[in-house]
C-alpha cells in the first residue's frame, strides 16, 4: 500500500506533534509543511519535504492527498472550505471552527462535497479511552449516573500568546474543555442542558481562566466539569495520562470518575470498583484494573485519518460531531453570562 501523502498546515505545538507522528504512523507520510514562520521552513528542510507560506500555493503544487489543519480557530473555516472544494480530506484540529455558524457552514460543506473531515479529538484514539468505552457499552458499570471531570493546570505567562486570550478563540473552555466535553458525549450521549459559572481569577484577560459546569444528558445522567488554567493541581488528563511525555509529566492520580448503577470507573488508571454483590454503601468495594493494550493516541488518530481519507471508514469524530461539542461550549458560556440553565435545544 502506498503511503497517503499528508500536508500539515500550521507548524505550532500541535502541528509539530502531527509532523513528528507522521514519521511513525503506518500508511501515511508527511508530504509538505505550510506556515509563515522561518523555523517552520527549517523544519521542512530537516524533514526533506516542500515548504509553502501559502495554502493555495501548496494546493496548486499537488503535493498532498489529504491535509492536517493545525492553525488558529478563525482560519479553520476558510482553510477547510479550500481543501474540501479541492477534494482533499481534512483532519481539522479542535475546535472544528471559530464559531457555531462557521462550524455549521463547514459541516454543510462536508455534506455538499462528500469529502470527509475528522476533528482532532485525539483522546478517542487512546487505548485507555477505547477500553473505558467498551466497558461502559458492555454494561460493566451499569447505567451511567454521574461523572466528575477535573482539569486544573497552572499555565505560565509565556503560554498566553495573543490568540490564546482572544474571545472566541482562547480560554480553557475552547482549548482544553472541548476534549472533556467530547469524551462525556462519547460516553453518555448528547447533552440536554447546561448550568455553568466562569471567572477570571488572574484578572486582566478577556477570556475566562476557570469554569465549572453541570451537564445533564438526553439519555439520563449528570456530569460536572471543573476546568482551570490558573489553579495548580495534578488532576488533568494532560498531566496524568502520559499521552505526550515530551511536553507533560504523568502524575499517578486520576482526573475522571464515573459512577454507574453497578460499579464505578476512574481514569486514566482504569480502576473498576465493585461491591461484592448488590451495590450497598455499607459493604467494602473491591478494585480491579481493566487491562488495555499499549498505543499512542496521535498515531492511532493519524492511522484512522488515513483510513478515512481512503474511504475505508467513516470518521469517528465528524464535522457534525465536532459541532455538537462546540454547541455545549456555547451553552456553558451563555449559562455563565446569564446565570440561568441553558437547554441545548435553545441553540437551534
Amino acid at each position: 500500500m502506498t503511503d497517503l501523502r499528508i500536508m500539515v498546515v500550521g507548524a505550532g505545538v500541535i502541528g509539530r506533534t502531527h509532523i513528528e507522528t507522521l514519521g511513525t504512523a503506518k500508511g501515511v507520510a508527511l508530504s509538505a509543511i505550510v506556515d509563515t514562520a522561518p523555523e517552520a521552513k527549517a523544519l521542512a528542510e530537516t524533514k526533506g519535504v516542500p515548504f509553502f507560506e501559502d495554502a493555495e500555493a501548496a494546493l496548486a503544487a499537488g503535493v498532498a492527498d489529504a491535509v492536517v489543519v493545525a492553525t488558529p480557530n478563525d482560519s479553520h473555516l476558510p482553510l477547510g472550505l479550500l481543501f474540501l472544494k479541492a477534494g482533499l480530506p481534512v483532519l481539522m484540529e479542535k475546535p472544528v471552527a471559530g464559531t457555531l455558524a462557521e462550524g455549521a457552514e463547514l459541516a454543510q460543506a462536508v455534506k455538499d462535497t462528500g469529502v470527509p473531515v475528522l476533528v482532532g479529538h485525539h483522546r478517542r484514539h487512546n487505548p485507555i479511552i477505547q477500553t473505558a468505552k467498551a466497558a461502559i457499552d458492555q454494561g460493566e458499570i451499569g447505567d451511567l449516573v454521574t461523572a466528575t471531570v477535573i482539569s486544573t493546570l497552572t499555565k505560565p505567562d509565556p503560554y498566553f500568546v495573543a490568540w490564546r486570550v482572544k474571545p472566541g478563540h482562547g480560554g480553557p473552555l475552547l482549548i482544553n474543555a472541548t476534549h472533556e466535553i467530547d469524551l462525556l458525549r462519547h460516553f453518555f450521549g448528547e447533552v440536554a442542558s447546561v448550568s455553568a459559572v466562569t471567572s477570571d481569577l488572574r484578572g486582566g484577560r478577556p477570556v475566562e481562566d476557570t469554569a465549572a459546569a453541570i451537564l445533564t444528558f438526553e439519555r439520563g445522567g449528570i456530569a460536572t466539569i471543573t476546568q482551570s488554567d490558573a489553579g495548580a493541581g495534578p488532576w488533568s488528563w494532560d498531566v496524568t495520562a502520559g499521552e505526550n511525555l515530551a511536553r507533560f509529566p504523568a502524575h499517578d492520580t486520576i482526573c475522571h470518575a464515573y459512577s454507574g448503577t453497578k460499579a464505578a470507573l476512574s481514569l486514566p488508571d482504569l480502576s473498576l470498583w465493585r461491591h461484592p454483590g448488590i451495590p450497598d454503601w455499607t459493604t467494602e468495594m473491591s478494585r480491579t484494573t481493566l487491562p488495555h493494550p499499549d498505543g499512542d493516541a496521535y498515531i492511532g488518530q493519524l492511522e484512522h485519518f488515513g483510513a478515512v481519507a481512503r474511504g475505508e471508514i467513516a470518521p469517528i469524530n465528524s464535522a457534525e460531531d465536532g459541532l455538537g461539542t462546540m454547541r455545549v461550549v456555547e451553552a456553558i458560556k451563555r449559562s455563565a453570562s446569564t446565570g440561568c440553565a441553558v437547554a441545548l435545544s435553545e441553540l437551534g
